[in-house]
C-alpha cells in the first residue's frame, strides 16, 4: 500500500471520528424525556443485601418476643388509651406491651405504596418495593465553610440557601432540613421558620420536625394557605413529619409523641424515626441493632394505626454505629452501611415504605474520606432497595455539619448510586450481535458514530456535571480545576440567580401579613 492511500485513509478514519464527535456533541444538546433519563428518582434497587437464608424470619421472630414481653416505657396518657383501645396493655410496671397478633393486623393492614408529592407534582416520589429516592436531613448545627476551612453555626438563611440549591438538583429527590437555625433560640419560631425556608425555597416534598404538639398548628395552617386550603393539602401533602417517637431503647419520647399525634389530625404523613445507637442506645451486635430499631418502628406503626388505620407512614429504621474505641457516632463506616442496607431489607419483608440514613461521612470537609465514605454508603443503600435514602447528600461530621458544597458533588456522587441500582438491561438489541457484525464486517472498525452508541449516550450512560474527565492536558490548560473550585464557582452561581416562585409573591405577602413578625427571613434575602 502506498504511503499516500494510507495517509488518505487515516484522514478517512479522522474524519469518521471526527463526524462521531460531532453527532455525539448533537445528542447532548438534545433535552431527555425523564423517564428515559440514564438515571432518575425510583428506580428499582433490591440486587444486593447482607441479609441471607432465614435471617429476616428470625429478626422478625425476635421483634415480636421483644415487643410481646418488653414492650414501652413512659407514654403519655392520650398513647395509652389509644393503644389500649386497639388491643396493648398496660402493665403495672408501667410498660406497654404490643400482642403479636396486634403487630402482625397493623402490618397487614398498614399504608403502603403511597406518594410523597412535591408542591410541584414532577416532584411526587411513589414509595412502593424497592424504588429508591435519595434525599437530605438531618439537624446539623454548623455550616462547612470551604473556602475557610472552618465550621459556624447554622442560620435560617442557610437553611434557605440549600433548600434552593437543591431544587436545582436532579438526583436529590427530597429536601428534609438539613440543619438547625442558631440565630432563632425560640423553639416556636425556629420550627416554623425552618418549615418556611424549606417549602419556599424548593418545590420538591420536604421533611420537617417540631419540638412540641403546639407547634404544629402554625405550621397547619401556613402548609393549608399554601395549598390553597386544607382539603387540598389533606390530598396532596408536600410536607411530612420526621418524628423521634422513641428514646432507645424502647421508650416513647413524650413530646414527641405529642407531635406525631397533632401531625396525624392534621394530614401529615410521619416518618417512624427510631435513631439507637449501636454500642451505646442500641445493641453493639449489628444483627441486635436491627432488631430494635424494627421492634421501635413497629411499636410506632402501631401508635399511628391506632389513632387513624391506613395514615401513611414511613418504616424509619434509623440505626446509627459508634466507634467503639470512643463512643462517637460513625456515621461513614462500612457497619453504618450493611445496617442501613439490613433495614431497607425488613422494610421489604414487611412489605412497607422504608426510609433510612446514608452518607453521614465522619469527614469534616468534601475530601477523599467524604467520597469514599458517602459514596460506599449510598450505594449500598440504593443496591438493597432502601425505599427514602435520608441525609445522602451535604453532611459532614457525623451529622454536625452540612455543607453548600457538597451538595452539589453529591448530586453528581448519587447520579453514579442511581445508574449502579439501574444495573444493566440485557435484551435482544443490547446484546448487540448485529452491531458488532456490522463494524466488524461492513464499518470502521470503531462504535464512536454507531447509530447505537448515538441513540444510548444519553440514555444508557450518565455524565457528571462538576466531576473532572478531563485528560492531562485539557486539565493543565484549564489552570489545573479541582471538584471543589468548580463546587464553589457553581454554588455561587446558584445563590446568585435561582430565587424560586412556586410559591407567588402575593401569597407570600399574606403570610407575612398573618404571621407578622414571626417570620424571620427577609424579603430581601429571597430575591425580593
Amino acid at each position: 500500500m502506498s504511503v499516500v492511500v494510507e495517509k488518505q485513509e487515516a484522514a478517512d478514519q479522522r474524519s469518521r471520528r471526527s463526524g462521531g464527535r460531532e453527532a455525539r456533541r448533537a445528542m447532548r444538546a438534545a433535552p431527555l424525556a425523564d423517564d428515559i433519563k440514564p438515571v432518575r428518582a425510583g428506580l428499582e434497587g433490591g440486587s444486593y443485601g447482607p441479609l441471607a437464608g432465614n435471617d429476616q424470619e428470625r429478626i422478625h421472630e425476635a421483634v415480636l418476643t421483644l415487643l410481646e414481653t418488653v414492650g414501652f416505657a413512659n407514654a403519655i396518657p392520650s398513647c395509652i388509651e389509644a393503644l389500649t383501645k386497639v388491643g396493648a396493655t398496660y402493665g403495672d410496671d408501667g410498660r406497654i406491651r404490643f400482642p403479636r397478633a396486634l403487630v402482625l393486623d397493623t402490618i397487614r393492614l398498614a399504608a403502603r405504596n403511597f406518594t410523597l408529592h412535591g408542591q410541584d407534582p414532577k416532584h411526587d416520589m411513589v414509595i412502593q418495593g424497592k424504588r429508591v429516592h435519595y434525599g437530605t436531613a438531618g439537624a446539623a448545627v454548623h455550616l462547612v465553610d470551604v473556602e475557610k476551612r472552618e465550621y459556624r453555626e447554622s442560620l435560617l438563611q442557610d437553611i434557605y440557601d440549600a433548600a434552593r440549591i437543591v431544587e436545582g438538583l436532579d438526583n436529590i429527590h427530597f429536601f428534609q432540613r438539613p440543619m438547625v437555625p442558631r440565630d432563632i433560640p425560640d423553639p416556636l419560631e425556629m420550627d416554623f421558620n425552618t418549615l418556611y425556608a424549606c417549602v419556599m425555597g424548593t418545590s420538591k416534598h420536604v421533611g420537617t420536625s417540631f419540638t412540641v404538639r403546639e407547634n404544629v398548628q402554625p405550621a397547619l395552617e401556613m402548609l393549608y394557605a399554601i395549598a390553597g386550603g386544607e382539603e387540598n393539602f389533606r390530598a396532596r401533602p408536600f410536607v411530612s413529619n420526621s418524628n423521634c417517637f422513641v428514646v432507645p431503647p424502647m421508650k416513647f419520647a413524650e413530646d414527641a409523641c405529642g407531635v406525631l399525634e397533632a401531625c396525624v389530625d392534621g394530614g401529615i404523613p410521619i416518618l417512624l424515626l427510631s435513631a439507637g445507637q449501636a454500642g451505646a442506645t442500641a445493641p453493639a451486635a449489628i444483627a441486635g441493632a436491627v432488631v430494635q430499631a424494627v421492634a421501635e418502628v413497629l411499636a410506632g406503626l402501631v401508635y399511628v394505626n391506632a389513632i387513624k388505620p391506613g395514615h401513611p407512614a414511613i418504616f424509619g429504621t434509623w440505626p446509627f454505629v459508634s466507634d467503639l474505641r470512643t463512643g462517637a457516632m460513625s456515621g461513614g463506616s462500612a457497619e453504618q452501611a450493611v445496617l442501613t442496607a439490613a433495614c431497607a431489607q425488613m422494610a421489604q419483608f414487611y412489605d412497607l415504605p422504608g426510609g433510612s440514613a446514608a452518607g453521614m461521612t465522619d469527614s469534616k470537609l468534601p475530601d477523599i474520606q467524604s467520597g469514599y465514605e458517602k459514596g460506599i454508603t449510598d450505594v449500598m443503600a440504593g443496591l438493597a432497595g432502601l425505599n427514602l435514602v435520608y441525609e445522602s447528600a451535604g453532611m459532614h461530621a457525623s451529622l454536625l455539619g452540612f455543607c453548600l458544597e457538597s451538595l452539589i458533588i453529591d448530586n453528581d456522587m448519587l447520579g453514579h448510586c442511581l445508574r449502579c441500582v439501574r444495573g444493566i438491561e440485557v435484551t435482544d438489541e443490547a446484546l448487540s450481535i448485529d452491531t458488532i457484525a456490522d463494524v466488524c464486517l461492513r464499518g470502521p472498525g470503531h462504535y464512536l458514530g454507531n447509530e447505537q452508541t448515538l441513540r444510548l449516550m444519553q440514555t444508557e450512560y450518565f455524565y457528571p456535571a462538576v466531576g473532572d474527565r478531563f485528560s492531562p492536558k485539557e486539565w493543565n490548560e484549564k489552570g489545573r480545576p479541582d471538584i471543589l473550585q468548580r463546587a464553589i464557582i457553581e454554588k455561587k452561581r446558584v445563590l446568585a440567580e435561582r430565587f424560586p416562585r412556586h410559591v407567588p409573591k402575593p401569597l407570600d405577602d399574606k403570610l407575612r401579613a398573618r404571621f407578622g413578625e414571626m417570620i424571620k427571613l427577609p424579603r430581601a434575602n429571597m430575591g425580593g
